[in-house]
């Protein structure tokens, strides 16, 4: 193959870097302006949201299951990596003959950050389009005053004939342009309303509830080294959500309205709500898109204002079958309101002994024991709306998931690991199991398809968190499957058939391989 002369070389390394400082630059100037108000955006993060309210639900879940909790780091790692690939072309094309379809480039790239702006379910105003037209405006000169360091076509000078002297200038107006660009992009994000809201939920004193739950007895552990802690903490509980990042909220500027079809709509602030009478509930919540076996859940203690209480204040209307909670960013949930049937459905302001984190619903958010998180736990809580299933669709009703989300029956071996390795002897099997609102009667292991066995529960906390258990086995050395069934209080066996989480959860046995040598 023959080598590449070494002027295209030198065009294609200087085009590449040209068109990467210029989308940096471009990318920092967005991020000063979209820190300027709340109603602006970083044109990535529209493009993102555009995406995730865009694509099939097939390649959403696809996501999850490849990604997890990272799913939205990889999205946008997947746009950066668009986006250097299309910054180096363009910075190539401005170097060459045919610079001016560069600033077309450029100009594309404005166009499609201010149309993500308008089209997501953000319903962003008009002027949220700033950002992605002064940032292209940006990318575009720092793209022609580059260009300008290495081609100056009225002295007849080309990349080829660079001489030393051109190629130091360039590097050090590139290097002086990217760094005061990353500077400047920094201290946008910093100064943005994120840093001021976390600074607020900071200052949150959450007031005692009224009546303080007990700690929760040793005994609703299994006691078995390797099973996941009863109460998950904050920093390690599961997020799944639509959001790219935690929506921005001005706490003083917040309020939660409640209205549609009730007698007597309310707004209440921040303070307001703390002033309401809270009380404490544990709660295990549960994702839809929890496949089988997986960890998409977790159990905190909850404070909060029971739903029903600001319901029957309102005054709901017997016409009503609906309870939608709305997002700052847009999103909805909807779950029916024959499911607040006593149940300790909260407008929760605390999570696990402090306010909620900013990524978890600061300042206010939906939680509601036994429905998957996507019909009830709506994060970032602005708006309680009282309507009816036959006249509004959920987010994720639109895109063909079920509108009533009763939890599943489920269990989970957490120890041994699939395909770990043990001992013969005495092996401890362990795991949780959750049925929300209707409790775990019997959790059962098999071994190698033979008969189902008892395993020890530990106690039970409440009907709405998991429970954990145990089973002592004894292993012979080989390789053996183990998997594990559980049964609800008064109610059936948890089924073996195996379903994927779309369109209204997962069912299946957990099972996994073991070696024993």
């Amino acid at each position: 193959m023959p080598s590449v002369p070494h002027p295209r070389r030198r065009h294609l390394v200087l085009g590449t870097v040209t068109g990467l400082v210029a989308m940096v630059v471009g990318l920092a100037v967005a991020e000063v302006v979209a820190a300027a108000s709340t109603r602006f955006q970083s044109p990535v993060l529209d493009v993102a949201d555009r995406v995730i309210d865009g694509v099939p639900q097939q390649v959403k879940q696809l996501a999850i299951d490849w990604f997890g909790t990272g799913d939205k780091v990889a999205l946008l790692a997947g746009i950066g990596t668009i986006l250097v690939v299309y910054a180096a072309a363009v910075g190539v094309v401005a170097l060459g003959r045919r610079w001016p379809l560069a600033l077309v480039g450029v100009a594309l790239f404005g166009i499609a950050g201010a149309y993500a702006s308008q089209t997501t379910r953000r319903a962003a105003p008009f002027v949220a389009v700033v950002p992605s037209v002064v940032g292209a405006v940006a990318a575009g000169v720092a793209l022609m005053v580059l260009r300008g360091t290495v081609v100056r076509e009225s002295e007849g000078r080309s990349i080829a004939a660079l001489t030393p002297s051109d190629r130091r200038r360039f590097i050090a107006t590139a290097g002086a342009t990217a760094v005061g660009a990353v500077v400047l992009g920094a201290t946008g994000r910093m100064s943005g309303t994120r840093s001021s809201t976390a600074a607020a939920r900071r200052g949150v004193v959450l007031p005692p509830p009224s009546s303080a739950l007990p700690a929760a007895p040793p005994t609703v552990s299994a006691g078995v080294e390797g099973v996941t802690p009863f109460f998950t903490p904050n920093a390690d509980f599961y997020r799944i959500d639509t959001a790219i990042t935690v929506p921005r909220v001005d706490l003083d500027e917040w309020t939660l309205t409640i209205d549609g079809m009730v007698d007597r709509p309310r707004t209440f602030t921040f303070d307001e709500l703390l002033a309401q009478d809270l009380v404490e509930s544990d709660i295990t919540l549960t994702c839809v898109s929890n496949g089988v076996g997986g960890k998409l859940m977790g159990t905190a203690r909850w404070l909060g204002v029971r739903l029903d209480t600001l319901l029957e204040a309102a005054g709901v209307q017997p016409d009503a079958d609906q309870v939608v909670g709305r997002s700052v960013d847009g999103y909805t949930c909807g779950f029916p309101v024959e499911s607040l049937d006593g149940r300790d459905a909260l407008v929760a302001i605390g999570m696990n002994g402090e306010p909620l984190p900013i990524e978890h619903g600061f300042p206010a958010r939906l939680i509601v024991p036994g429905l998957y998180g996507y019909v009830s736990a709506t994060k970032w809580l602005r708006q309680i709306e009282l309507t009816r299933f036959d006249r509004f669709d959920q987010y994720w009703v639109e895109r063909g998931w079920v509108d009533d989300a009763p939890i599943k029956v489920q269990s989970r071996i957490d120890t041994p690991r699939g395909l770990a390795t043990v001992s013969p002897g005495t092996v401890a099997i362990a795991g949780v199991a959750w049925a929300q609102t209707r409790g775990i009667r019997k959790v059962e292991v098999q071994i190698d398809g033979e008969e189902w066995q008892s395993a020890t529960l530990a106690d039970e906390h409440n009907r709405v968190t998991w429970r954990q258990w145990s089973y002592s086995w004894n292993a012979t050395p080989g390789r053996h499957t183990i998997a594990v069934r559980a049964t609800e209080h008064n109610g059936p066996i948890q089924t073996g058939e195996r379903s994927e989480p779309f369109p209204s959860g997962a069912t299946g046995h957990h099972s996994i391989v073991v070696i024993v040598r």
